[in-house]
């Protein structure tokens, strides 16, 4: 879901030339130009986005965190995968996207003030992508990410010329905030719908209005699931645009905890040299390992808990939501930091298709939710509710094998992948050439 390194991708990676719309020598990014880990790490998240979304494109919505909303049984190696997936794969992979969306806020910009722009164009390139988020959960799929990231980004552009250091202190503290928030809230709801606090008088109203709060999601979803399964297209929409209008703000709000912080931690880290190469290597891979270990054993722990008490479905929100932020950030960062250190390594066969892939993420990001929806719905092949787990995994590796194989040919011909040709033209309101 993001992309070139150029002002044409999510993150707009790299060391795109953000160029002033009417500035007289706009070029494409030369090879020599690029920041190389950025591109591989969006690689591997873009793909890694598909592993955390998967289960969501081809079963209910609500299946993605509650086993018991599959609509085929989720045995005891579905179960296993699951805590696999909670500890290395839940937004985990979307953390990673969103440091670098960070960085690529003040990349654009970084080169934008060289030419003479203002925030302007980086608040009218937001609201370019906030309209393909619009259209990508409305008229595709209800899982997009875009619509957080254009409208938290609006939040970003007034802290990015702080130093990096005050950016970097601010973003861990917003994120130290969302930790209790999150931690909080989703505890004492919890705490109220599914242990003896339910039965207490002074909690017997609350806990009644969560259990019909999750009876009306699981309704909802099976009207959803009968529209994708019956093929009828036009309903889903009109459901979304009539039912669901306010969702994509609603949520936005309500993880702007979690996003915010992260992308200002991305800026701070470009600004430093994180993403660069600037930091110590040996320093790097040391408490990269440690990230990912100690936030992996914690993971592990809260899914292996999850697991022994059932999976319940209030459980399973606090733990994907509420207790899950200070391992995530760990992993997340312990993740960034090694692939920064690994990645000038991976110049192989499969290491520049990933990096082809992450070139033109955007593309891969939106153009794997269109294929999904043609796999799964009744206007498609009609797959939707048919795979467990392993089924659906079988899925996502035959999307990794489509997004590896087009990314690097395409890229050897053209410049920029199809839909971050279409941003950066969009952008700075010319048209650009494509071919090489």
């Amino acid at each position: 879901m993001n992309n070139e390194a150029s002002d044409a991708a999510l993150p707009a990676s790299g060391t795109a030339e953000a160029l002033d719309a009417n500035a007289p020598d706009l070029a494409p990014v030369r090879q020599g130009d690029r920041i190389a880990s950025l591109d591989f790490i969006r690689g591997i998240a873009v793909m890694g986005i598909l592993a955390a979304n998967i289960v969501a494109f081809g079963q209910s919505f609500e299946a993605y965190f509650y086993p018991d909303a599959f609509l085929v049984e989720h045995g005891e190696v579905s179960d296993w995968l699951l805590v696999a997936q909670a500890v290395l794969v839940d937004n985990k992979m979307r953390g990673l996207f969103t440091l670098l969306f960070g960085a690529g806020l003040y990349l654009f910009m970084e080169r934008a003030w060289a030419r003479g722009a203002t925030l302007w164009l980086q608040t009218w390139r937001l609201a370019i992508l906030l309209v393909f988020g619009l259209i990508h959960y409305f008229l595709i799929w209800p899982g997009d990410i875009l619509t957080y990231y254009a409208l938290i980004g609006f939040a970003v552009l007034p802290f990015l010329q702080l130093k990096p250091v005050t950016q970097l202190g601010i973003g861990i503290t917003a994120y130290v905030a969302g930790i209790l928030f999150y931690g909080l809230t989703m505890t004492f709801t919890w705490l109220v719908a599914e242990t003896d606090l339910s039965g207490k008088a002074a909690f017997a109203e609350a806990a009644a209005g969560m259990q019909s709060a999750k009876a009306q999601a699981l309704s909802d979803a099976a009207v959803e699931n009968a529209l994708i399964q019956s093929g009828d297209y036009a309903g889903l929409v009109t459901r979304r645009l009539t039912e669901e209008t306010f969702d994509p703000l609603f949520n936005t709000l309500f993880f702007a905890f979690d996003i915010w912080p992260l992308m200002l931690i991305g800026v701070a880290f470009y600004r430093l040299g994180f993403f660069s190469g600037e930091f110590d290597r040996r320093k790097m891979v040391t408490w990269g390992w440690a990230g990912v270990l100690v936030g992996g054993a914690i993971s592990l722990a809260i899914a292996l808990w999850l697991k022994a008490g059932g999976f319940t479905y209030y459980a399973m929100l606090g733990g994907l939501i509420g207790w899950s932020p200070l391992p995530r950030l760990l992993m997340v960062l312990g993740f960034a930091a090694l692939l920064v250190a690994y990645a000038p390594r991976c110049t192989g066969w499969l290491g520049q298709r990933i990096s082809a892939a992450g070139r033109a993420a955007f593309t891969n990001y939106l153009g794997t939710s269109v294929l999904m929806i043609f796999v799964f719905h009744g206007w498609g092949l009609g797959l939707y509710g048919e795979f467990a787990r392993p089924g659906l995994y079988l899925v996502m590796v035959g999307a990794w094998v489509v997004m590896l194989a087009w990314s690097k040919p395409w890229l050897e011909r053209y410049r920029y992948g199809p839909l971050e040709w279409l941003w950066r033209c969009l952008t700075y309101r010319k048209l650009f050439p494509l071919r090489r």
